[in-house]
């Protein structure tokens, strides 16, 4: 596991890329130790805020020595930091999480799946992936595409659209029957419901699928356990069925998340 620690990161680049979606590029010696799937927890200047704000890893730059994240507006936090202009500063805490593991892919037909403020991390991810053939499935409320462009770089882009102005009307899981995909490998980040979604799919077809949870967390270090997940397995410290997103996550294997109804029967 990657050493945590909090520094001051510099703000060189920000702006707007869709309706509530903006970005930050943040100079940061964090940058050499991240890795697709991890985060960074960004810590408001308004003291009343308290806690930090995760926000996924979308991109690393060549050098190593800055991170791009992507981040729609949620509350205070975020609105704070969409105000942010090149030369200001922010405290950071980081790298943490696990991240995708990419040997899997290895010589295999891999499908990256992303919806909604689940797309920024599949960047990273198809930009890591070596020697393999990347699909790229992604899901948007309306036209507003952010990354979209920046994807197409790394592999053919499906796009679906909530409400039909682009692409395929409906969600990533359209799209994989319309456009009959198959994969020999899923990886994926979005909210639960595409998630859940994807999990049975794989399950139905007998693909291995790695899922990144989005969860709202308070501490992100593994102490507060305000972001549990259910699991299948039992851990072997605590001998229950939980897990925390913020470390033994985001990314879980499919298999190993209670997240289908069949999953919480009693086995």
């Amino acid at each position: 596991m990657l050493s945590k620690r909090k520094c001051e990161a510099k703000v060189i680049a920000a702006s707007k890329l869709a309706e509530n979606v903006f970005e930050l590029w943040l100079e940061t010696e964090l940058a050499e130790n991240a890795r697709a799937g991890c985060f960074i927890a960004l810590f408001p200047h308004d003291a009343s805020t308290l806690l930090p704000r995760p926000i996924s890893i979308c991109e690393v730059n060549e050098a190593k020595t800055a991170l791009r994240v992507v981040y729609r507006i949620a509350g205070k936090g975020t609105t704070e930091f969409s105000t942010y202009k090149a030369g200001d500063y922010v405290n950071i805490i980081g790298i943490l999480g696990n991240g995708y593991p990419l040997e899997e892919a290895e010589g295999k037909r891999v499908l990256l799946m992303g919806g909604g403020i689940g797309v920024p991390p599949i960047l990273e991810l198809a930009k890591s992936l070596k020697n393999c053939e990347k699909i790229i499935v992604l899901g948007y409320r309306d036209r507003e595409l952010f990354l979209k462009e920046d994807l197409e770089k790394y592999g053919k882009v499906y796009i679906a659209t909530e409400d039909g102005s682009v692409g395929i009307k409906g969600n990533v899981m359209d799209v994989i029957r319309e456009e009959k995909i198959n994969a020999d490998l899923i990886y994926t980040c979005g909210p639960m419901p595409m998630l859940r979604a994807i999990k049975r799919f794989a399950m139905e077809n007998g693909m291995k699928a790695y899922l990144s949870l989005e969860e709202r967390m308070a501490c992100g270090v593994g102490a507060c356990l305000g972001c549990v997940c259910k699991t299948t397995k039992k851990d072997h410290h605590s001998h229950v069925n939980n897990a925390r997103i913020c470390t033994d996550g985001p990314v879980f294997l499919a298999d190993d998340v209670a997240i289908l109804p069949e999953d919480m029967e009693e086995k």
